[in-house]
């Protein structure tokens, strides 16, 4: 991991317990963070973006900005993205386990690939 990529996480952690949120931002403030810590140990360059970047607090008044009275998860974390690296884009894969606990005696479960990139 990178200097970078620790300070990011250092940070984004600091700021999501100091930050003040509406009632919006406070529904998807965990679930936001978990993402971008996920992207931040991902890429190096994005975790200079975070580090270098605006604060939690205002990434997740973006977040919410607009949002009505909802906003899918997915649109929320490309806004995060944004928010940090203005054109940025994120990419999704879900997968299915058809078969659940009954599959793990094999080494490779069988499941169906999602690619949820044609939804953003």
């Amino acid at each position: 991991m990178t200097d970078y990529q620790e300070r990011a996480l250092e940070k984004l952690e600091k700021e999501y317990k100091a930050g003040s949120y509406d009632k919006y931002a406070s529904a998807m403030k965990s679930a936001v963070l978990k993402a971008l810590k996920d992207f931040v140990k991902q890429d190096a360059e994005f975790a200079q973006a975070v580090v270098q970047g605006g604060s939690f607090e205002d990434c997740m008044k973006a977040v919410a900005k607009n949002c009505g009275s909802s906003i899918s998860d997915l649109d929320a974390y490309q806004r995060a993205v944004q928010f940090y690296f203005p054109g940025a884009k994120i990419r999704f894969t879900m997968t299915i386990d058809l078969i659940g606990a009954a599959g793990q005696e094999e080494e490779k479960p069988k499941g169906v690939i999602l690619d949820l990139w044609s939804l953003l």
